[in-house]
């Protein structure tokens, strides 16, 4: 044989042999590969990442939480040009393909072969893009490359071209922690994807591949150029015309970021919603697309961070210019750019923005905002502090501003013209606030405000404070002793008294005024906040009975101390216990909790969560139903008034009556298929405290509340010593609202800054809002009570005629009238002593 002819048989037995090697190879490798592969049907359950969303009772959006920014689409939401747009730039085959283009990967290997790079464009297509972001790495090996194109072929069998296409626009990340072409759209344009202009389409489609260094925010030029060629793509395509190429090429770069709006502000309840969120259903809830819907109402939340900031503003200017926050060493050579940069860790709060003082003098001043310009402060920018802002401030201070309408620039010759925008001189308030308000029929948090401000201070005072409620603890001293046989007409000193405690110290209680006013009725003692009545009450029922007693409006008996400091409200409790405790006053009785989410959703839209909140049931007996006769009810020794007890069973003789007895009962059946709540306290003992704090209202301490013009409000005012704590707590409506005001740092408030001159118009300002068209709240005096006539010692007239007219509980009449008279005696010791331990 010729040696070219053997040579040439050899040649083709080591091609063949390698041939065989190869093919064994890639077999094996297919083999090895494939198997690692995941089941792709999965894809078709996929959850995505999706942030919770939050919102008030009536669907405005409130909050939004979680760091990716995602809103899931369906193909067919998806307008006709972005998908053009995408195929146009990354895929224009992909409704051709079986998941693998083999142009684009006999493309990529000539590259890889006459150039030197060892990544090149091309090969990947859509299909292949899903198999990654979604199962595999972003590791470059021709390992991975193949089993990302046997993925695209199996997801091609799989799945259909829209199940992957939908997939491909959630998945792609865009930049700015936006995930999905509808999270996009929004974030850099403001705009659901059906308004989205050709030029903005255009330029969506070219972030993916450079999503953090050539997004339209980062690099607008760079995504200029990229717009432009996907606008050419489309064209050579015949997606679009020449003509609409070139307009879209012309339009301005103009992407901006732009957040979700909320549209109703309530952070303090946010947050409360976002751990509650977690403690129910773990860390990633934030992640999982869950829509949660509050008890807020977007009005009445409006009105109390209005109300709470008005209030504390007002507050804090009648204790003058506090002065500056801080002070900062400025260079000569510092202009108002660099003097902006100190600012960049110092939040706006309450729409108090902070400035650094540039030059003082002239009686102006000229201070540098955040975002480098300058504001002029003139004498009308400060006229709340009677002096001019060069008197008051100086070159590197740190204080606030706010932005406000003036109407100077319209006057009378021009009433048309636009108002002049100016600055005004502000300080950051040196009290906080809190308020909490609920429907006391069911415990629904209508509105809460945590503090003053949110950006300022996570702290929500509402939950996490713990304050003592001075005089506004006494209607719950009162409730149990009513309880004891007391009433309202009952007489008690007001008097000095001193307790000898056992280390030898005496305890002398004293009243705000200094003053003893001697026998006075308990109806008088709430309305005028008499402290040694309330000390005196406390001493003659009890202090363990009482603590017992008032654990059950919703109080921790562990958090009552155990001595007689009580009555003056010592214990230190969160407002919302407080308004939850008032809520048993209004309500007729009833312990309810209070509660803020009613209802959460899934992604897709289920109902996993509705709350049936346990409701008071005015008229009902403690688990009875209205329409039926009632007995003594009793509790852990406790006389909770009426029970129910089986309606009287029908007559032959009557049966007309009968039947229509009978209505009531089947109508109180089907209400107790509804939560009930549990009965904390006798009906009667609640009507008689909601009827006190009504006068409280109208002649007591609380007066100022009478501008509201409303027969159903009612409260009692609270301070405490050296009036570090302001409080009103009140009812009116359908609602109970607590108002707290005091100091972080338990420092004085200021010389006679009591209840009702600090807390009380913060929560008449507050309940004018809330109160609008809301129907009075009941005020029947229930089954059980009888009306008397009392002198003004207390003494009950025979007859009912003249006197003062007091309802009281029936089994207290008789006690009325066997009292005798020497409780009534004038010739009282000047102080009398106690022992107590």
């Amino acid at each position: 044989m010729p040696p070219i002819r053997r040579l040439l048989r050899w040649l083709l037995i080591a091609c063949l042999g390698l041939g065989l090697l190869g093919a064994l190879a890639a077999a094996t490798l297919y083999f090895v590969v494939s198997a690692r592969l995941p089941e792709v049907e999965g894809l078709r359950r996929v959850e995505l990442q999706e942030p919770m969303y939050v919102y008030a009772r009536d669907g405005r959006l409130m909050a939004l939480f979680g760091e990716t920014r995602r809103y899931p689409v369906k193909i067919e939401e998806v307008p006709e040009a972005v998908k053009q747009a995408f195929i146009a730039i990354e895929d224009n085959r992909f409704y051709e393909h079986g998941g693998v283009d083999y142009r684009g990967v006999a493309r990529a290997i000539w590259l890889l072969a006459t150039t030197d790079d060892r990544r090149v464009p091309g090969g990947s297509t859509i299909t292949q893009q899903v198999a990654r972001q979604f199962f595999l790495s972003s590791e470059y090996s021709y390992t991975r490359k193949l089993a990302e194109m046997l993925l695209a072929m199996k997801m091609e069998r799989e799945l259909t071209k829209d199940e992957i296409f939908e997939l491909y626009l959630n998945k792609s990340f865009f930049g700015n922690r936006a995930y999905g072409i509808a999270a996009a759209a929004e974030f850099y344009y403001g705009k659901p994807l059906d308004r989205l202009s050709l030029d903005e389409v255009a330029t969506l489609a070219s972030i993916p591949k450079f999503p953090s260094s050539g997004n339209p925010v980062t690099n607008p030029e760079r995504a200029r150029i990229r717009r432009d060629y996907v606008l050419q793509r489309m064209r050579e395509l015949g997606f679009i015309t020449p003509a609409q190429e070139r307009a879209g090429q012309a339009a301005q770069m103009h992407a901006a970021p732009h957040e979700r709006p909320v549209e109703v502000y309530a952070p303090y309840v946010a947050e409360m919603v976002r751990q509650e969120m977690i403690a129910r259903y773990g860390g990633d809830v934030l992640t999982r697309g869950y829509h949660v819907v509050t008890t807020i109402d977007p009005t009445y939340q409006a009105a109390a961070e209005l109300a709470l900031r008005d209030g504390l503003t007002v507050y804090d200017r009648r204790h003058g210019w506090a002065g500056p926050e801080q002070t900062f060493e400025l260079g000569a050579d510092e202009d108002a750019a660099a003097i902006a940069e100190r600012l960049r860790s110092t939040p706006a709060q309450a729409g108090m923005l902070p400035a650094i003082v540039l030059r003082s003098g002239d009686g102006t001043a000229e201070v540098v905002l955040a975002d480098g310009s300058t504001v002029t402060l003139d004498a009308a920018s400060s006229r709340w502090t009677n002096r001019s802002p060069s008197a008051l401030l100086e070159r590197g201070q740190l204080v606030r501003v706010r932005r406000v309408e003036s109407a100077a620039a319209a006057g009378e010759e021009n009433p048309a013209a636009a108002p002049e925008i100016g600055y005004r001189l502000e300080q950051l308030p040196r009290a906080q606030s809190t308020l909490v308000s609920l429907e006391y029929d069911n415990g629904a948090l209508r509105a809460l405000v945590g503090g003053f401000s949110f950006a300022g201070q996570k702290f929500n005072r509402a939950t996490q404070a713990r304050r003592q409620p001075g005089s506004s603890f006494k209607p719950f001293i009162y409730a149990a002793a009513f309880e004891r046989g007391f009433n309202p007409a009952s007489i008690v000193l007001d008097a000095p008294v001193v307790f000898r405690m056992r280390r030898g110290q005496d305890w002398r209680p004293q009243n705000d005024d200094g003053k003893f006013l001697g026998p006075m009725r308990l109806r008088e003692a709430l309305v005028r906040s008499r402290n040694l009545v309330s000390v005196r009450l406390l001493d003659a029922i009890g202090v363990d009975y009482a603590r017992r007693y008032i654990s059950h409006f919703g109080f921790d008996e562990a958090e009552l101390p155990p001595n007689l400091s009580i009555s003056l409200g010592t214990p230190s409790l969160a407002p919302l216990d407080i308004a939850r405790g008032y809520a048993v006053f209004a309500n007729g009785g009833f312990r309810v909790t209070p509660w803020f989410i009613d209802e959460i959703r899934d992604r897709d839209g289920e109902v996993i969560f509705k709350e049936t909140p346990a409701t008071a049931c005015r008229g009902c007996g403690a688990g009875g139903s209205p329409g039926r006769t009632s007995q003594a009810h009793i509790v852990d020794g406790f006389n909770l008034g009426p029970a129910a007890t089986p309606a009287s069973e029908p007559t032959p003789e009557a049966p007309e009556a009968a039947a229509s007895a009978e209505a009531p009962v089947e109508e109180g059946a089907a209400e107790l298929e509804l939560p009930q709540a549990p009965r904390a306290i006798d009906e009667r003992v609640a009507w008689q405290l909601v009827s006190m704090m009504r006068d409280v209202v109208r002649r007591g301490t609380g007066t100022a509340a009478r501008v509201l013009e409303r027969e159903d409000v009612g409260g009692k005012t609270g301070s405490t010593n050296d009036h570090r704590d302001a409080w009103f707590s009140g009812f009116g409506g359908n609602l109970v609202t607590t108002v707290w005001v005091g100091r972080d740092d338990n420092r004085s408030l200021g010389y006679r800054e009591y209840g009702g001159r600090a807390a009380l118009p913060i929560w008449i300002d507050y309940m004018r809002v809330a109160l609008e068209g809301q129907p009075p709240m009941p005020h029947e005096p229930p089954e059980g009570m009888v009306q008397v006539s009392v002198s003004a010692s207390g003494r009950l007239l025979p007859g009912g005629a003249g006197g003062i007219t007091e309802y009281v509980k029936a089994e207290d009449l008789e006690r009325m009238a066997s009292e005798v008279d020497e409780v009534f005696d004038d010739s009282l010791p000047s102080e009398e002593a106690f022992d107590i331990f």
